[in-house]
């Protein structure tokens, strides 16, 4: 090709894609001084990557904790609640709000469950001071001073039935076990276009152009790529995630896609080097059709610049720093992409996730420590806290709640059963002990039951155990949950 022939090469689209991805950090700095751009904290637009978590009894002492200790790390919760007027001033703008009753099945819609990786269930029955005893009620929920308790609720109807009805409903939408969801565009948040942006052989003369933009329940990479000024490739690329974000545990990705017949090529980065080592896997696309395409780590191809390496060391997939789609006319060392096709194209990405990792529990229950000592041979009654003793009077609360359980326990769904001693409101961050049996009596903070809701999430250990937790004499050192969840053993026929 003459000089004459040769396309204009855009100068300026190659130096705002170089301060889109901070490569010139001056240049950065000048464009958001200029344009007033509010982009979000780098901890809150890179932050945890997750599915939406469903939160069922949303405005509850231990619910509205276990959402701000979820929005505090970077998870994207949904709260199922009553009223969400009510629920909006309590909880905040952060958090999607769902009106329901898991009481009534019909307000269980598909919509509530859509998207959803984990459900942290604290519903119950209100158990509050009869009438009269007390004008200050807070001596009560400290557990300071015994007061008589009546229920609000039925047990039965709350503790029960609507536990088997959420558990169900979720069913319905959980994802398999042992996947995790990196970008979910089904259900995208507002800061898409804050992590995705496009690399395109501008930055090598060409002229081709691409962009990532969201559509009805998808994204859709789209754009022209063109041959000229030896160019021939987009791509779309995201800004590195702070931290990197560590799959070490998953075999692999998954990629959820409808394209156009050509082939294309998903990329990794294990570090933060703009133009360092990536590591590559082409794939090819069915036209107008969805396909699932997984990308094992051990396939990945390490490549610099379209050359493949030797010598080089496996990809670390505990660190990786950004993904990247691209659409090139070169597959490795100079061979053509033989579906390669200059002019328009389209790829539309539905979700990007994990796969490969040990199960790890999607339905969490927060349910009560003494749930099987009414009736048991040999309990004596004056040892035990107000819920035993009084449990026919509170409309059989904790029978309930062991109904409740053994729903959950016979869903098919990964679970975790929390049981807590008496709860307080009394500050977080305590030493905590974990038994099985339910044989121990103490108490235990509402916060640091809402954080240890939170652990869960990410432990396969916790995957189909049932356990009593309380505060440990040795309240100065916070939980190690490491050691904790170690100790743990699956559940059998006995609870």
């Amino acid at each position: 090709m003459t000089e004459k022939n040769r396309s204009q090469w855009d100068a300026g689209r190659f130096i705002e894609t170089l301060t889109y991805f901070e490569v010139i950090p001056f240049l950065n700095w000048l464009q958001q001084l200029f344009t007033r751009t509010n982009r979000k904290p780098e901890n809150q637009s890179r932050g945890k990557q997750m599915g939406v978590i469903l939160v069922a009894g949303a405005t509850g002492g231990v619910g509205k904790r276990v959402v701000r200790h979820l929005v505090e790390q970077n998870y994207q919760v949904r709260a199922l609640v009553r009223d969400a007027k009510k629920a909006q001033q309590m909880l905040g703008n952060d958090v999607e709000l769902f009106e329901a009753d898991i009481t009534i099945p019909e307000t269980l819609t598909p919509a509530l469950t859509d998207g959803i990786s984990a459900v942290v269930c604290c519903t119950g029955v209100r158990v509050q001071p009869v009438e009269g005893d007390t004008p200050d009620r807070a001596k009560y929920y400290q557990g300071i001073k015994f007061y008589m308790p009546e229920v609000v609720d039925s047990p039965e109807i709350v503790d029960y039935q609507g536990i088997k009805n959420l558990v169900q409903a979720a069913a319905m939408s959980l994802g398999m076990a042992g996947e995790k969801l990196l970008f979910d565009f089904k259900h995208p948040t507002d800061d898409v276009k804050e992590t995705w942006g496009a690399v395109d052989d501008v930055v090598m003369g060409g002229v081709s152009e691409s962009s990532i933009r969201l559509i009805d329940k998808a994204a859709l990479f789209t754009g022209n790529v063109s041959t000229q000024n030896s160019g021939g490739f987009v791509s779309v690329r995201t800004r590195n995630f702070e931290p990197a974000v560590d799959l070490a545990e998953y075999k692999g990705i998954e990629l959820c896609v409808k394209g156009d017949g050509q082939r294309y090529k998903f990329i990794l980065r294990s570090e933060a080097k703009w133009d360092g080592i990536s590591y590559c896997y082409s794939f090819d696309t069915d036209k107008d059709s969805w396909i699932n395409v997984r990308i094992p780590f051990e396939a990945l191809i390490p490549v610099f610049r379209a050359k493949t390496l030797k010598d080089t060391p496996a990809f670390d997939s505990s660190q990786i720093y950004a993904l990247q789609l691209m659409l090139s006319k070169f597959e490795y060392d100079g061979e053509l992409n033989p579906k390669f096709q200059p002019g328009g194209f389209a790829l539309q990405v539905e979700t990007i996730k994990a796969y490969g990792s040990a199960p790890k529990p999607q339905f969490i229950m927060i349910s009560s420590a003494g749930v099987t000592r009414p009736g048991r041979p040999g309990i004596n009654l004056e040892e035990e806290p107000p819920a035993v003793r009084m449990n026919d009077q509170l409309g059989g609360i904790l029978t309930w709640k062991l109904r409740g359980e053994e729903s959950v326990r016979q869903s098919g769904v990964p679970y975790t059963i929390i049981r807590p001693c008496a709860l307080t409101e009394e500050p977080g961050g305590k030493a905590l002990v974990f038994e099985q049996g339910d044989n121990i009596r103490g108490k235990v903070s509402r916060e640091d039951i809402a954080e240890l809701c939170v652990q869960v999430l990410e432990q396969p250990k916790a995957r189909n155990v049932t356990f009593e937790v309380k505060e440990g004499e040795d309240s100065n050192h916070p939980a190690n949950w490491e050691s904790l969840f170690s100790t743990l053993k699956t559940d059998t026929n006995n609870h």
